[in-house]
């Protein structure tokens, strides 16, 4: 007899789904716990929750919610491409800017003929879309955590339809410089397009003028959230800024009504809530310069961060996740992430924060070597190292000061099923657009 993994797709068959940030409802009902108790710190997510605006939006759209949805997405686009100086043209809505991946390769890519770019530390759904169409996804080794442009560059074949980059870049909250951008844009060959995914764009100091490159018709898209800055995460609403001739195209592969009406409504008063945003940043800020500070003082290696969140050396990542989350903490292990060695933890209110530095110690004994807070469990803002210091700190005894390095020892080094890899420093006799298998 036929089995249905017989007649179905071998490469969903073959595909590891993505592992999202454990749930507060999962925890409490595992552990017995008060889901009151639990703090979530997995998800990158906005602690300070929707704008008031959004809210009330949101409300006021329930009403009308036996009544489909704008399937254009008119006043929202209007809305962005008003606040970005582009065309309603210009913008495609996403359910999630994880959608706007999914119609990208629709319109590019086709199965065993293209192939994509990425580096190896980057979101996950861009290799595991790249399998479930059967694309060829080139994956480049980074440097210090940093996506290499020019290993990049250098992996591009004649069949490259897609280059996924994040700036900054989750899960390890590095960015490329500006000039460095702008330097790999004009490089890029013609039949490629450049993807910039700017999920966290809004926390960046001194951020690029990417949708300069739209407004020039350069082969770019941008794909941006209201998940994150704006505290939408439950709505899935995301989009992507493009020139008019790919965004027409994206248009076409996107299904009707994948943005929902109350989703379309929050993001409308949401994004007109600037106020909303700068508390966000501010709040990110100050967390995230406690957090690193309270990292360096107690010896631990991390990745400094321009993101809401940082990467922590803790010795055993799942270890360490399992331990925190009996206590009602939930971070995100990066075992799925090859760097099993790890822990991601978003930056949270000043109380979130105050807690999981408090039990932090506890969750690491016997795993990693470090030092204890002066205190016991916090860090004083005010007296947070300077980024130099914060490295020296950081990094063991003979390591680079300028730079946090890979732990070759602890990190797994396959990449994803279905993917190939290309080294930063590609064996010179080999041909530069060939990846290392």
């Amino acid at each position: 007899m036929i089995s249905i993994q017989d007649i179905a797709n071998r490469e969903l068959l073959d595909l590891v789904p993505y592992e999202p940030g454990k749930p507060i409802e999962d925890v409490a009902r595992e552990l017995g716990l008060d889901p009151a108790s639990i703090i979530k710190l997995a998800s990158n997510e906005n602690p300070l929750g929707p704008s008031p605006l959004a809210m009330a939006a949101m409300h006021k759209a329930i009403e009308t919610s036996h009544i489909y949805p704008d399937g254009g997405g008119y006043h929202l686009r209007n809305a962005l491409a008003e606040k970005f100086g582009l065309a309603k043209e210009n913008v495609v809505l996403g359910n999630g800017s994880n959608e706007i991946i999914e119609l990208l390769y629709h319109a590019f890519t086709r199965p065993g003929i293209h192939e994509i770019v990425t580096a190896r530390h980057a979101f996950a759904v861009y290799t595991l879309m790249a399998q479930l169409f059967g694309v060829r996804a080139i994956v480049v080794d980074d440097v210090d955590f940093t996506p290499d442009l020019s290993a990049m560059l250098r992996a591009i074949t004649p069949q490259t339809r897609l280059v996924f980059l994040a700036s900054p870049n989750n899960p390890t909250g590095t960015r490329v410089t500006n000039e460095a951008l702008a330097d790999f844009l004009a490089k890029l060959p013609p039949h490629v397009i450049a993807v910039f995914d700017e999920a966290y764009y809004e926390f960046l100091d001194h951020a690029p003028d990417t949708v300069g490159y739209v407004k020039q018709g350069a082969r770019v898209v941008l794909m941006r959230t209201f998940s994150k800055i704006q505290g939408l995460a439950g709505l899935r609403i995301g989009y992507g800024l493009a020139p008019a001739e790919i965004a027409d195209l994206l248009q076409r592969a996107r299904q009707p009504f994948n943005a929902n009406a109350i989703a379309q409504a929050g993001a409308i008063a949401g994004l007109a809530d600037t106020e909303h945003q700068a508390r966000t940043k501010a709040i990110t800020d100050e967390g995230r310069k406690v957090i690193e500070g309270a990292f360096a003082q107690m010896g631990l290696k991390y990745v400094p961060s321009s993101a809401n969140f940082t990467l922590v050396h803790v010795g055993d990542g799942g270890e360490v996740f399992k331990r925190l989350m009996k206590k009602g903490i939930i971070v995100r292990s990066m075992v799925s992430y090859h760097l099993p060695a790890y822990i991601r933890v978003s930056i949270g209110t000043s109380e979130q924060n105050a807690r999981f530095l408090a039990e932090l110690p506890a969750a690491l004994e016997g795993l990693v070597e470090f030092k204890s807070l002066p205190g016991g469990s916090t860090a004083d803002a005010s007296a947070v190292p300077t980024l130099t210091s914060v490295v020296a700190a950081a990094v063991p005894s003979g390591g680079a000061a300028s730079a946090l390095p890979v732990d070759t020892a602890t990190e797994e080094k396959a990449p994803p099923i279905g993917t190939s890899t290309a080294t930063s420093e590609p064996d010179p006799a080999a041909p530069a657009t060939t990846a290392n298998s």
